[in-house]
């Protein structure tokens, strides 16, 4: 038979579900659900199948509960550091006034040229990825040129646009109305 976890609180179990149905996050939401649950006396691993997480996970909650009440079962993601960015905020402004110009081999900017931009200013490997989170950390995209087919005629694209006097009733022959 599985292991009985109990919490010692003044909540009833009504209250506890109260305060499930009322959470706004979800996170906390399911860990006000793991302690009603256990206050109508299930177990850890009922609790688990039900919810679809591990008995531990489960006892671990409750442990939370037992040691710093509310404040033990928030959502503790928001509350970890993250990892330092790659930049200081002087390499951004560097980086960000390297960008008013073309890249060092023509073209235009895109990910992978500013991870090369990133990886001379550091001395080590930067992922091309980083250079597009640094794009958009600074508010720009990747500029690249629009695709055309290398045997696209100008004169045939101009004369079917949609715009007045050049459109694909001039190139047909039909003016408005005539149909």
């Amino acid at each position: 038979m599985a292991k009985r976890v109990t919490i010692q609180t003044e909540l009833t179990a009504e209250e506890l579900h109260d305060r499930y149905r009322s959470a706004t996050t979800a996170v906390e939401r399911t860990h006000w659900q793991i302690l009603w649950l256990i206050k109508e006396g299930h177990t850890p691993n009922e609790i688990a199948f039900m919810l679809g997480y591990t008995a531990r996970w489960v006892r671990t909650i409750v442990q939370r509960w037992k040691k710093a009440g509310e404040q033990g079962i928030r959502d503790q993601r928001l509350t970890l550091p993250g990892a330092p960015c790659l930049l200081t905020a002087e390499q951004q402004k560097e980086l960000d006034h390297a960008l008013e110009q073309p890249p060092a081999d023509g073209g235009l900017w895109s990910g992978p040229k500013v991870a090369a931009w990133m990886q001379e200013q550091l001395g080590r490997p930067v992922d091309p990825r980083r250079g597009w989170d640094y794009l958009q950390r600074l508010g720009r995209s990747t500029r690249v040129p629009r695709p055309q087919h290398e045997e696209s005629d100008q004169a045939t694209q101009q004369a079917f646009k949609k715009t007045p006097g050049g459109g694909r009733e001039a190139a047909s022959g039909v003016s408005r109305g005539e149909h």
